[in-house]
């Protein structure tokens, strides 16, 4: 890749002459240009506005102009040119300018002592410009921290001093990038770490600008595995899975494949609603209780379902439910949103509704648009047991040769080990919705890599994983009741991951029904966690877990130096 960087001025025809500005043409200086111009508009705006009043006052046409007015709209309309063609450029031209002066009579005065005490010698070249860190894109290199001629210097020492907010480099510098070259290097100056393993450059910083990250300084790196192909509703997918540890994929490839060679699994999404429960507060527990008969009083849903629906094309709702406790109420709404993971739709939708039942309860006091009644990015019962995002189901039948030849043990292990480990074990743990072995480890590497958010891995991987006998075959199902995804928004707009989502086939909104690529999306992973689970509990019944994380999972540079 070849190094970008912002040449140095030159002045015109080279030499060490003054630099030649498009404003040195004016006869007056670019500042005292500008204030005359800004001051001509101001005062002929302020003439036809007293005479366009007078005139409305006496009902004197608009259309008949005196002398006086004439100029007035001629000096209007020139100043205004001058400011909208100029004003811009030239005003941060003429705000620097004083101080390029002065810096230019001290470097010409430092060049003219040092030419008298050490004169140029004969036919030397002249050693080319220095690139400035902040602005040169070298991978594979160790970046300079500072070069003592670049021009964001005095930012970085303003940040680090905190007389600039880190928060508003992108907006005052208007350079993504280099806003983050500027950070991440103040970030070095304040606490002497330098970050050198940490990529900058061949990231688009403008993509996640007041959308995804805020104050960037680089960008983590993750290898992305492809596991597959997974047959699935009669359909092949080949799964993108971003993660560090070792074995997983592998793991879930080979799960993949004894799905395939069983004839394919088969998913449905049995409920779409994604959820936000704001808590309200009244006078009287008596006054709750009636805000909760109001609200789940079925005469009254069309009426809310309208006020909600006004905040989104795609935002449907589907149902409240309230809970009291003590003189709060927590309302949880359900609500469809198209192919969008749907909280930001969900939340303004909830906002309307909550403006309209002022009407009718003016002594409710909201107290958070979430009360964690949702329940989101947290392990909680109502989720295990209402729902929330996408529900689904996968299972397969599984051959008895498949078991036996690739999965290398046998079906009546598999069932002992799953009522034993996943059912009973995780009963004995008091787990909520954590009976599986490693539903959250597919979860994972699948969101990241599809740009979903990786926090709502808390109950999206809430799962139910059953093994039992079809006749000689061994029948696997997943029970996920509340996968959180989406195609649009967030993170699925960055390149990578959107490029995973193209992987898949669900880039984007669907174009058969608002929300059949996110369902679809959910359908995959939840396909993509049965054929992890199959083979896991395959290496746990054959005791090969060990030896495959020892094959797949270690550092053999870690060994060596271990063994040093």
């Amino acid at each position: 890749m070849g190094i970008r960087r912002r040449l140095p001025h030159k002045p015109a025809g080279g030499g060490d002459g003054p630099r030649v500005q498009a404003s040195d043409a004016l006869p007056l200086p670019i500042r005292h240009t500008n204030k005359f111009f800004s001051g001509l508009f101001m005062a002929a705006l302020y003439f036809l506005m007293c005479r366009w009043r007078e005139k409305v006052r006496t009902s004197t046409p608009l259309h008949l102009l005196t002398l006086h007015e004439i100029l007035a709209l001629v000096c209007l309309i020139a100043s205004l040119i001058y400011l909208i063609s100029f004003f811009g450029i030239s005003y941060v031209q003429s705000s620097i300018s004083s101080h390029d002066e002065i810096e230019d009579n001290v470097d010409e005065e430092q060049r003219h002592r040092h030419s008298h005490r050490f004169p140029p010698v004969q036919g030397a070249p002249t050693p080319p410009p220095t690139p400035c860190p902040l602005l040169v894109e070298i991978p594979e290199s160790k970046i300079p921290s500072f070069c003592p001629n670049d021009e964001d210097e005095e930012i970085v020492r303003s940040v680090v001093a905190g007389e600039i907010p880190s928060y508003i480099l992108e907006s005052k510098l208007g350079d993504c990038r280099r806003a983050a070259g500027v950070r991440r290097e103040a970030l070095k100056r304040m606490t002497g770490r330098a970050m050198e393993g940490l990529p900058l450059d061949g990231f688009d910083y403008e993509a996640i600008l007041g959308q995804c990250c805020e104050m960037p300084v680089g960008y983590v790196t993750l290898p992305v595995g492809i596991a597959g192909p997974l047959v699935l509703d009669g359909m092949s997918y080949y799964l993108p899975m971003a993660t560090t540890e070792g074995c997983l994929v592998a793991s879930t490839n080979r799960g993949c494949k004894a799905i395939s060679m069983s004839g394919g699994a088969e998913s449905v999404v049995h409920q779409d609603a994604m959820t936000r429960a704001p808590v309200v507060s009244l006078p009287s527990i008596r006054r709750a209780a009636d805000l909760k008969f109001f609200v789940e009083d079925p005469a009254n849903f069309d009426t809310l379902a309208t006020v909600f629906n006004r905040s989104s094309r795609f935002g449907r709702l589907q149902g409240i439910h309230c809970s009291l406790a003590g003189r709060n109420v927590y309302l949880r709404f359900s609500c469809r949103t198209g192919d969008a993971m749907g909280m930001n739709m969900v939340s303004k939708g909830v906002q309307n509704v909550l403006e309209y039942l002022w009407g009718d309860f003016p002594d409710m006091h909201v107290i958070s648009i979430s009360g964690n009644y949702c329940s989101d990015k947290k392990s909680a019962a109502v989720n295990w047991i209402e729902g929330r995002g996408k529900s689904v189901v996968c299972g397969a039948t599984i051959k008895e040769e498949v078991v036996e030849k690739v999965l290398k043990t046998t079906v009546s292990a598999l069932i002992e080990l799953n009522t034993a480990k996943n059912l009973v074990g995780s009963a004995v743990a008091g787990s909520l919705g954590g009976f599986n072995a490693h539903a959250s480890n597919i979860v994972s590497a699948i969101f990241i890599a599809t740009g979903q958010d990786p926090a709502q891995n808390v109950e999206s991987s809430q799962c139910l994983t059953l093994f039992e006998r079809d006749g000689k075959d061994l029948y696997v199902s997943v029970s996920m009741p509340c996968i959180e995804v989406g195609t649009v928004g967030g993170g699925t707009q960055l390149a990578a991951q959107a490029a995973c989502l193209e992987l898949l086939g669900v880039k984007g909104a669907g174009l058969e029904t608002p929300g059949s690529n996110s369902r679809r999306l959910a359908s995959i992973i939840a396909g993509a966690v049965l054929a992890g689970e199959l083979s896991l509990m395959s290496a746990l019944a054959s005791g090969q877990l060990v030896k495959s994380h020892m094959k797949y999972n270690r550092s053999s540079r870690d060994i060596a130096k271990a063994a040093v």
